[in-house]
């Protein structure tokens, strides 16, 4: 499903003048809500990140090794679980709420040097700039084009009819899972074009640069999740250990050992989470696609009507919102990627409006719908 037909030349750019006409009533009204907004995401989220570094310290307490009552497996696996899940939902939140909004500029007009696009690093093996490069410039500028975007199927999977069928296709619900699980490192390397590479359309020699800066991430976040957080678990089991007279040196190595599984299920709620969210916005049933040809010399108007017919929203509630970067709102996103993601619950209602008014279709559904069509078409296309 390409471009729609049944609207003149004169139709879209009617329906371009008002929808820039939302844009510019919400753009002009930013201020103190929007600025209170983001500082207090960034508090409750800093607050909810160490307060799951806390409790995940806490459970190492009731490991059985200290030979108190109260200590035991059970016990000390429900409170691990409890931290690593509070550290994942912070996470999470990071990087949907936070950095990804962030990172398309959306709060650039505060004039925060700690909240700018281009200054914010985010909790990710993806080095900021290539993100914003794959993401901001490529992705929001060709959604669903054919040749242009590397988003459809992200070079690995087939996610509509339009892609020509191959046999490493019968592999997508593997590789769904996979990337699925390991979403931010499929992320740090999708600015590379993998597919590209090994076709020879491009070369080894373009892409050492950003290796190297991948390279510079990925240490970065290892060190931080796999060795210092872990040595400083370690390091407060010894007082304790210490004082009461226990064994020292298993304790501090199951510390260590923990400390890493609890950072790796963190990530890995991050990384389910994160994936499926933005799958549901741009894989569901009734997603168009469109050819190089339907997009030449495309005005802004249209630009519009393909943002609109190449997203999809998840119904939910303000926590939901939040939790999924208001990425729920995926029409709205690519409509207005650079206004605070916090007003896209109000612009929604007035933009399905003006899509029913010109006859165009609004692809809103709950999760259970956007997921189910989702994973049903990834499975279909791994066939002929």
């Amino acid at each position: 499903m390409g471009m729609p037909t049944h609207l003149s030349a004169s139709d879209i750019e009617e329906f371009g003048r008002e929808m820039d006409a939302i844009r510019n009533e919400i753009a002009d009204s930013l201020g103190s809500r929007d600025r209170a907004y983001i500082l207090s995401v960034i508090k409750w989220q800093r607050t909810l990140m160490l307060s799951g570094r806390i409790v995940i310290f806490l459970s190492f307490f009731l490991l059985p090794m200290s030979d108190w009552t109260f200590t035991g497996w059970p016990q000390f696996w429900v409170v691990l679980l409890l931290g690593a899940g509070m550290l994942g939902v912070a996470k999470l939140i990071e990087n949907m709420e936070l950095g990804h909004n962030i990172m398309h500029a959306q709060f650039d007009w505060m004039r925060d040097p700690n909240i700018q696009s281009n200054t914010w690093e985010w909790d990710n093996v993806c080095p900021s700039d290539q993100w914003k490069h794959s993401h901001n410039v490529v992705h929001h500028t060709w959604t669903n084009v054919h040749g242009k975007d590397p988003d459809i199927g992200y070079g690995v999977l087939r996610v509509t009819d339009e892609q020509r069928w191959h046999a490493k296709y019968l592999f997508n619900p593997v590789i769904n899972f996979v990337l699925m699980m390991m979403f931010q490192w499929g992320v740090a390397l999708h600015d590379l074009e993998a597919d590209k590479l090994l076709a020879g359309k491009k070369s080894w020699r373009e892409v050492i640069p950003m290796l190297k800066r991948i390279g510079w991430k990925v240490r970065h976040q290892l060190l931080k999740d796999y060795v210092c957080w872990p040595l400083l678990g370690a390091a407060v089991t010894v007082p304790f250990t210490v004082f009461f007279g226990f064994d020292i040196v298993n304790i501090a190595l199951a510390a260590l050992g923990f400390t890493m599984v609890a950072n790796l299920i963190a990530n890995g709620i991050r990384n389910i989470w994160s994936n499926v969210i933005i799958f549901c916005g741009h894989f569901p049933a009734g997603v168009h696609h469109f050819t190089k040809e339907e997009v030449e010399g495309e005005t802004r108007a249209a630009w519009y009507v393909r943002q609109l017919l190449g997203s999809c929203n998840i119904t939910g509630g303000k926590l939901f919102h939040i939790l999924s970067g208001n990425l729920s709102h995926q029409i709205e996103h690519h409509l207005f990627p650079d206004i605070p993601a916090n007003r896209y619950a109000e612009m929604s209602p007035r933009v399905q409006a003006l899509a029913a008014r010109y006859g165009l279709p609004y692809n809103k559904g709950s999760f259970t719908r956007q997921f189910g069509t989702t994973t049903w078409n990834i499975w279909r296309l791994s066939l002929p």
